[in-house]
């Protein structure tokens, strides 16, 4: 109600298991005849208290018939606020230090029905770090046992995995591990840092860490960092690092040449080569090229983010920001509140956020931003692909030859044009005119139904056969290619195109294929 003050709780930390390692103020807490509740009071300390008459209630029942640890902290946060209401102000008591990997905490503290006080502690990790020597000023992450995930790990940094409580989580954390360190990789169990009489350190192999003994809530496990780099490399910041440094000043000459327009043929032909591996593969197969020709298109994406960086435009980071704000905005039946029941209707749903991102965009067309016929057609695309497209939309709007001989008189014309600037020695204008060609080109594919992709496509293989031909028949002389006059390479040829081409019995599985 309006005015009415919150129930307190006062969250305090019963150190990592050695009496004298507890805080004073803590004690003074315990002692102060509020209710007390613990976590759990499986706890060196807790005998200790009982002895000085501090009486409490604990959670241990809840972890019994718990199905999930993330559901058991939150029963946990919610039963400890029902009696901070009840009570008006309470103690709760956790191992270590109360914002040292309590996600009980973190409930207590997102709640707005209780004032949450923290009060003192000290967690493990002090006697920890002193057992394995490590200096968290390297590089340091703390992880939760319970909760673990590979995308967490970075093996250039020393790593504390806490709540390996028993030998089903440890089994969970070593699996999770190896998606990252090798089967035989040293880690260190601990268990009672900081408490005389119990505490050890053990060291094992990344394999057996699920055989140990004594696995209970005192027990953490410490990963070390690497500078391996066969198990560096698999991190994908490594490999930007790499990117980094053959940018830098004393890197690769080559890489430190590029930007963004020299890098564009890469791009397309990096994409060309993971099509090609993925028509290679078979229903089994193991996809072995495919990774490498992944990683070969990947470092054109990195290449490029280094570029952005060192011009202060855009780095990697940004890249990721906008793919993931792209995947979100166009998956709403995903991450928003929309339903696809199938394939169909998701797609459905993807071009209408598509549609819905480039509403605000003007037209192509010249009419002040009126919608164009050009509108749908992207020219980020293969340009056989894009010229296609064009021209069939400028011809759904009457834009057209009435048949194909005015298609094929334009390409002639094209041809003469070429020529001209050919002959005139203009290698900027006969550039132009080429493409000019080769728009014609596509045309008369179009009104021949014919795929200009696929068809070029089939006249590289029937070249590549036929001239491997024209090799073999050369080899077969022993005489140098340049000893061979225009005239004997054109019979060479012209024999090559009777023997390996539709029809003939050399015409290959592949090609037939492409004929038809």
């Amino acid at each position: 109600m309006w005015g009415m003050a919150l129930a307190t709780i006062r969250v305090v930390g019963l150190g990592p298991g050695d009496w004298s390692a507890m805080p004073l103020g803590t004690y003074e807490l315990l002692k102060s005849g509020r209710p007390v509740y613990l976590r759990t009071a499986v706890h060196p300390v807790v005998p200790r208290l009982e002895a000085e008459g501090v009486t409490f209630l604990s959670f241990d029942t809840m972890y019994e018939r718990a199905r999930q640890f993330s559901e058991l902290y939150r029963e946990i946060a919610a039963a400890l606020i029902r009696e901070a209401q009840r009570h008006g102000d309470v103690i709760y008591a956790v191992p270590g230090h109360p914002l040292m990997a309590e996600q009980t905490v973190q409930h207590l503290l997102a709640s707005a029905s209780v004032d949450v006080v923290v009060g003192p502690g000290q967690s493990f990790l002090d006697p920890s770090l002193a057992l394995v020597r490590a200096d968290p000023a390297e590089g340091f992450l703390l992880l939760d046992g319970t909760a673990l995930h590979s995308q967490q790990l970075r093996p250039d940094m020393h790593t504390w995995i806490v709540q390996v409580f028993n030998r089903d989580v440890a089994s969970e954390v070593k699996l999770t591990l190896m998606d990252v360190y090798p089967d035989e990789y040293a880690v260190t169990v601990v268990r009672a840092a900081g408490v005389p009489g119990e505490e050890s350190c053990r060291h094992v192999a990344l394999y057996e860490l699920d055989r140990i003994e004594v696995l209970d809530h005192l027990t953490t496990v410490f990963v070390p960092r690497t500078e391996d780099p066969l198990i560096l490399r698999r991190d994908p910041w490594f490999v930007a690092g790499l990117v980094e440094r053959l940018r830098a000043p004393d890197g690769c000459p080559w890489d430190r040449s590029q930007t963004h327009r020299s890098l564009r043929p890469y791009v397309l032909e990096e994409a060309y080569e993971v099509a090609d591996a993925i028509d290679g593969m078979d229903d089994e197969g193991d996809g072995e090229q495919l990774v490498g020709e992944l990683g070969d298109l990947y470092l054109q994406v990195l290449l490029h983010a280094q570029i952005g960086q060192e011009a202060g435009a855009f780095n990697l980071r940004d890249v990721y920001a906008a793919l993931v704000d792209k995947l979100m905005r166009r998956h709403p039946h995903v991450f928003g509140d929309r339903q696809a029941r199938d394939a169909a209707e998701a797609e459905r749903l993807w071009r209408t956020a598509k549609a819905s991102e480039q509403g605000g965009q003007l037209g192509t067309g010249p009419a002040g931003g009126a919608p164009s016929a050009l509108d749908g057609v992207k020219l980020a695309r293969p340009a056989l692909m894009a010229a296609r497209e064009l021209q069939a939309a400028a011809a759904a709007v009457g834009f057209d030859w009435p048949d194909v001989r005015g298609v094929l008189a334009k390409l002639r014309e094209e041809i003469d044009e070429l020529e001209h600037e050919v002959a005139a020695g203009d290698a900027a204008r006969a550039a132009e005119e080429l493409g000019d060609l080769l728009f014609a080109a596509v045309n008369v594919a179009r009104w021949l139904g014919a795929d200009p992709e696929a068809a070029l496509a089939h006249a590289n293989r029937k070249f590549r056969s036929r001239f491997l031909t024209v090799e073999k028949a050369v080899r077969k002389t022993g005489r140098d290619w340049h000893a061979f006059t225009p005239a004997e390479l054109d019979a060479l040829w012209a024999q090559a195109k009777r023997t390996v081409g539709p029809g003939s019995r050399n015409w290959t599985a592949e090609n037939r294929a492409d004929s038809r």
